[in-house]
């Protein structure tokens, strides 16, 4: 009688135990149903910010990446359960991007955190990182950025603090910088993308990378926001807080790493929403014929100079002079950019430093200071660096010719004798006197020396040809003679003999 009162004992607590554990199963299971309900929500989210073609196009690239012939979405719009490794995303990518920059794209999509069952988890990255990534770098802001450039920078968790930490953080972020410039100038040749730039016809990109890399780099600023010139960017503390400030301010970071994504991985490239840049790299080169010309410029440069141009004017340059094709003339400079619109000049000196200007208006002969606050003054090497208007004075740009009693050159900035640019018309001679900087836009000295010796010039006119360089209407005379115009402001007659014209010939402006 007591055996079977104990084995009944036995029986009722080993059923009680049953039910413990399948209450505590049940339990379990309803805590992951509903983290895997928040991971979807989340994917959701995600996905949701692009239109049906664009994650047609997403989920055919992660099919081709992961090597899978099965449909990617699952059940419920669950993440497909495969993955891609870093071997995979090279084979993928080809040649169209350097190596350094493959991994440091891997190592982005791997810092997003997968959820609990995601393939992710596994050492892969799975199709809920993916898309999560493609949501970052397309459709995200800087703070969704931030953690993705910081993994991309190093492949570790450590906030850069200490001189021994901050010295390797120096070339860790230089280098990513010099990775992301270069990953682009080498998509964009590899894709043919280049829309009429030649490498044949510009300067080694490789110079103008990292002197591009090291102007992004500066733009970081301190913890107190402030700043940092040259090299002090670099000991600058680069915590997520600093990196979500400087994606956010410097807008070719997170346009060069769209760039790198869409033409790297061909992923969302081809699209009708697609074709129209919302930030165009590099403008349409025209004028340029024949191969013996050779641009003072960069590809990095050109996109560095092209995004502080106004925004309408950003989608083409036109060559109007090249000293090595037109000849070394002051008269031939001023007759082929004379009335042309916005134009950008580009010298160099023979020490081999290049800077130059960007005129907001055509260039009109006259003997008084012309333009407004949109002009500005650069330097492309030794560093590259743009100076803007200070509001000082309205001293933008100068233009005179063949007169005895005003200085007669080309000029931006300062006042006469003091130009921040200059170009006499004795063709061959400039100046760049802004000790300590140019009054109007705030530049120091950018050329080797004060007084130089020009070597090369080019003129680019920016933005599309304005009506009075079309060759439609009648001409007169001071069209092509400068001297004479110069003379009619001086005496105060300007334009006003603009009946004097010769009927219209129907020669165009484009030289």
């Amino acid at each position: 009688m007591q055996l079977q009162v104990l084995h009944h004992f036995q029986r009722s607590v080993l059923c009680n135990i049953r039910g413990f554990l399948h209450i505590l199963w049940g339990f379990h299971h309803l805590l992951e149903k509903m983290g895997n309900v928040e991971s979807s929500s989340h994917y959701q989210k995600h996905l949701s910010r692009f239109l049906p073609d664009e994650q047609a196009d997403i989920d055919s690239v992660f099919v081709a990446l992961s090597e899978s012939g099965e449909a990617v979405g699952g059940k419920g719009g669950k993440p497909a359960k495969k993955g891609v490794t870093l071997t995979m995303l090279k084979a993928h990518v080809k040649e169209a991007l350097p190596e350094s920059m493959v991994v440091r794209l891997y190592n982005g999509m791997k810092s997003i955190s997968p959820s609990e069952k995601s393939p992710g988890s596994n050492g892969q990255v799975g199709k809920e990182q993916f898309v999560i990534f493609m949501s970052a770098v397309f459709k995200g802001n800087a703070e969704e950025k931030k953690g993705i450039v910081m993994k991309m920078i190093s492949n570790t968790d450590s906030t850069v603090k200490g001189s021994q930490i901050i010295e390797e953080n120096k070339i860790k972020l230089l280098k990513f910088a010099e990775d992301l410039v270069g990953s682009v100038v080498h998509v964009l040749s590899y894709r043919k993308m280049l829309k009429g730039w030649n490498l044949k016809n510009v300067q080694n990109s490789t110079t103008g990378t990292k002197a591009l890399a090291s102007q992004l780099v500066s733009e970081l600023k301190s913890a107190d926001g402030k700043r940092l010139e040259g090299g002090q960017a670099l000991d600058a503390v680069c915590d997520e807080s600093s990196i979500e400030d400087w994606v956010f301010r410097v807008p070719q970071v997170s346009a060069f790493l769209t760039v790198a994504v869409q033409q790297g991985l061909l992923i969302l490239h081809s699209l009708p929403d697609q074709e129209q840049e919302t930030f165009p790299l590099l403008p349409e080169c025209q004028g340029v014929r024949g191969s013996r010309f050779v641009s003072l410029l960069n590809i990095p440069s050109v996109t560095y100079i092209n995004s502080h141009l106004p925004s309408e004017l950003q989608h083409k340059w036109r060559l109007l002079f090249a000293s090595q094709v037109h000849g070394e003339s002051f008269t031939q400079l001023c007759g082929h950019i004379v009335n042309q619109g916005p134009c950008v000049l580009v010298l160099k000196d023979t020490d081999g430093y290049v800077f130059g200007g960007f005129s907001s208006c055509s260039w009109v002969v006259k003997p008084q200071f012309q333009g407004n606050n949109g002009c500005f003054l650069f330097s492309v090497s030794p560093s590259l660096e743009v100076f803007t208007y200070t509001g000082y004075n309205d001293h933008y740009m100068y233009l005179n010719h063949g007169q005895q009693t005003m200085p007669n050159g080309l000029g931006m900035g300062g006042q006469h004798e003091y130009f921040g640019l200059w170009i006499d018309s004795n063709y061959g001679k400039g100046h760049s006197k802004a000790k300590p900087r140019c009054t109007t836009y705030n530049s120091p000295q950018l050329s080797a020396k004060e007084n130089f010796t020009l070597d090369a010039m080019e003129v680019w006119a920016v933005g599309d040809l304005p009506e009075s360089a079309t060759g439609t209407g009648p001409k007169s005379i001071l069209d092509a003679d400068p001297e004479a115009q110069a003379l009619l402001e001086m005496i105060g007659k300007g334009r006003k003999s603009d009946g004097l014209r010769d009927p219209a010939d129907g020669d165009g402006g484009d030289n």
